[in-house]
């Protein structure tokens, strides 16, 4: 393997063996974009000047940064598409103009300051390209960083914009990565959705003038996942070029696509302008989020398998990282807020019999929350409640084989709560207005040290004080009143971040703390999904949607960016309480599968056949699961298109595979369904259920499905090489 960064006749070249980016310093010192892609050699790229419209430089007729590709576009100097980077003085003046200053290669891959961020083990896997850009006029410097790296084609792009000036500057727009794309023909993928319908996929054509999507709700959001397609007219999951952006980041963001007059296309993605105004004083600076850019030349299926092995292995961090998962039963759906300590046990009880290796304890054992109306912000446990202590109860989960966890909201509080009561302040709120409430709930100001010390102190007694080896983290509303009594007029643009900032200072703390403890995230199900809460959890909650046939198109575009390794997904009762359907116990289990597995519905009350049938279940998980997470990863039916579903997984050494088919929507008189598998050896030969068959007879001709066929049919077909 090879990588690099290379400076020569003006042109910055970073590679791998696979990828090239390349950089060009013009002669009037701007910073162009002249390529991302696979391999080339960069004395053979040369940029064009542009064609000429208004906005040319004085000295160059044939110069226009209105038509020229940039690397950090800045509003105001003659190109009026799109800027990566808006500012204005303290004088009211709005013209900067970034010029190349100076650059410097690290080996390895410097931290972000306060943010998530993929790392190296090693600084032999990277290396770091920083290129200084200044406005001397009015005394701004941005910092924009590059990471190439030997074992992935990823370029992981941030920007810093610091204050040299004499006085204070205000930052209106600072994106992460803005790429101009040559004249052609382009489409692009977004995973948009709702509540409890997360991630669908939704394919469009690039078309002239400005298109794209965002979050305005203080977090990454169920709407829009902070993840972008861009890729080739007409590829595909096996062929195209494929590029893949994914911001790590929380909050509020913007992805902006824009094709202009001369048919270039212009991609950006950071944080979402929206009421953002970020004030640097003398000497100051901001960092934007990371944007990871994945580059594939074979279709979707590379890109996805690129993102999955990085993000497990260098976003995920910690204990759990690379453990198999436990398979675990949550109360919630099962019980709701109307539980007692002898139902719990006799939850246990049968998860016990049947192998389950967790048991998750959900909302209502703190305060007096018996419901969604009161007690969030009173992290005190409810003894009458739990007949006993947390201890207590962790210990006697223990005692029947089980680890024991436990939900929080932390980010929460409620209106009839005795915080609350004595901290009014601490919650989010315009003064003298009436706030919003979302679940009966208001948001804890984590803008202020003062707020997140006390959830950092709450946590730290319940979860050193008791056994508690798993933490779901929740948040279940979207920000609105968004005003902090703890920041200034002149700061109030700054909330958003700043709630991010401090949400990663809590977790940061809290998980270094625990670092043996399993955390999970939730936002009201996907509503947090994001790379960014994988950098301190490694796993999230997908969706609250437990319906199995709504999963396959939940948990099919969430694996566009996010390995399995990262879903939860469990198996509930039917009717599903989502969506009313009577999915088969096969079905949702075969689906629910696919990530961290887990039960989330009443043990107690099912039959002995059913609890028979859910002991091979988790049993056959479990001699499988390492696969499911490290394996790699194709989609082979598309639930979005067609009535099946189907998807596999690869060992690395290509000696195994799990392949599992879904029949989504039966018909009468059905046809047959060659089911194409993918990355195996042609050469070898393999058995499918028992069966002999060459790779390259299962990859071209398949696996010939012709029974009759009825909603949720289902078969998990194990690939073994001989």
């Amino acid at each position: 393997m090879i990588m690099g960064i290379e400076f020569q006749n003006n042109k910055f070249h970073l590679f791998n063996n696979e990828i090239s980016y390349i950089i060009e310093v013009s002669e009037q010192s701007d910073l162009l974009h002249l390529y991302f892609g696979a391999r080339v050699d960069a004395e053979d790229i040369h940029s064009s000047v542009g064609i000429c419209t208004f906005g040319c430089q004085a000295d160059d007729s044939d110069y226009s940064l209105s038509a020229l590709p940039q690397e950090y576009p800045s509003a105001g100097a003659a190109d009026f598409r799109s800027p990566a980077y808006e500012m204005e003085t303290d004088k009211g003046l709005h013209t900067p103009e970034l010029k190349y200053k100076s650059h410097e290669v690290i080996i390895g891959k410097p931290p972000l300051n306060g943010l998530p961020a993929v790392y190296v083990e090693d600084d032999s896997e990277a290396q770091t390209l920083v290129i200084t850009a200044a406005d001397e006029v009015h005394g701004v410097e941005v910092k924009l960083y590059y990471t190439v790296f030997e074992q992935f084609n990823v370029i992981c792009r941030h920007s810093e914009i610091v204050n040299v000036s004499g006085s204070c500057i205000y930052l209106n727009n600072a994106q992460s990565v803005s790429l101009d794309f040559p004249a052609g023909e382009y489409e692009y993928i977004h995973l948009e959705g709702a509540w409890a319908r997360e991630k669908h996929v939704d394919r469009n054509a690039i078309h002239k003038g400005t298109q794209g999507f965002e979050s305005r709700r203080g977090a990454s959001g169920h709407v829009e996942n902070p993840f972008l397609m861009f890729f080739d007219k007409g590829a595909h999951e096996d062929f195209g070029n494929v590029y893949g952006i994914s911001l790590v980041y929380s909050g509020n963001h913007r992805f902006l696509m824009e094709q202009e007059m001369y048919e270039t296309v212009r991609v950006q993605a950071g944080i979402n302008p929206f009421q953002f105004r970020f004030k640097l004083n003398r000497g100051e600076s901001f960092v934007t989020p990371e944007a990871v850019m994945v580059y594939s030349d074979g279709g979707f299926a590379k890109m996805s398998n690129t993102f999955h092995k990085l993000y497990r292995t260098r976003l995920c961090r910690g204990t759990w990282r690379d453990k198999e998962r436990p398979v675990l039963i949550n109360n919630w759906e099962g019980t709701y807020f109307d539980f007692t300590k002898e139902k719990l046990l006799a939850i246990a009880d049968a998860a016990s019999e049947i192998g389950i290796e967790l048991f998750v304890l959900d909302d209502g054992w703190f305060g007096k929350r018996n419901s969604d109306n009161c007690s969030l912000g009173d992290w005190y446990e409810n003894k009458e409640k739990l007949g006993g202590t947390l201890s207590k109860l962790a210990a006697e989960m223990n005692q029947r084989g089980l680890k024991f966890g436990l939900w929080f909201e932390p980010e929460m509080v409620s209106p009839d709560s005795d915080l609350y009561r004595e901290h009014p302040d601490w919650a989010i709120s315009v003064p003298n207005v009436k706030p919003h409430l979302g679940r009966h709930q208001l948001i804890l100001d984590y803008t202020r040290a003062e707020v997140r010390d006390y959830i950092v102190e709450r946590m730290t007694e319940i979860l050193g004080n008791a056994n508690i080896e798993y933490v779901k983290w929740d948040m279940n509303r979207n920000m609105s009143d968004v005003y902090s009594l703890h920041l200034g007029a002149d700061r109030q643009g700054e909330f958003y971040h700043r709630y991010i900032l401090g949400l990663y200072d809590v977790l940061g703390r809290i998980t270094t703390a625990f670092p043996e403890i399993l955390f999970e995230g939730c936002s009201g199900g996907g509503g947090r999904n994001d790379s960014g809460m994988l950098y301190y959890m490694p796993q999230n909650w997908a969706s609250d949607d437990t319906d199995a046939t709504e999963r396959l198109y939940i948990q099919y575009g969430g694996s566009m960016v996010y390995p399995a390794s990262t879903v939860g997904a469990h198996v509930s009762a039917v009717p599903n309480h989502q969506t009313g359907r009577m999915n088969s116990l096969s079905m949702r289990t075969a689906v629910a599968m696919n990530g961290a597995f887990g039960y989330e519905l009443d043990l107690s009350s099912l039959d002995k056949c059913e609890l028979e049938e859910m002991k091979k279940q988790v049993a056959f998980y479990k001699s499988n699961r390492h696969l499911v997470m490290t394996g790699e990863y194709y989609r082979l039916l598309n639930p979005f298109t067609s009535r099946h579903s189907a998807w596999m997984y690869v060992s690395e050494d290509k000696s195994r595979a799990l392949v599992y088919y879904v029949v989504k929507t039966a018909r009468p008189s059905n046809e047959a369904v060659h089911l194409k598998l993918k990355g195996l050896d042609e050469n070898a030969r393999y058995t499918v259920n028992g069966e002999p068959k060459s790779g390259r007879t299962l990859m071209n001709y398949g696996i010939v499905i012709d029974s009759p066929e009825h909603d949720g049919d289902n078969i998990i077909f194990e690939v073994k090489r001989v």
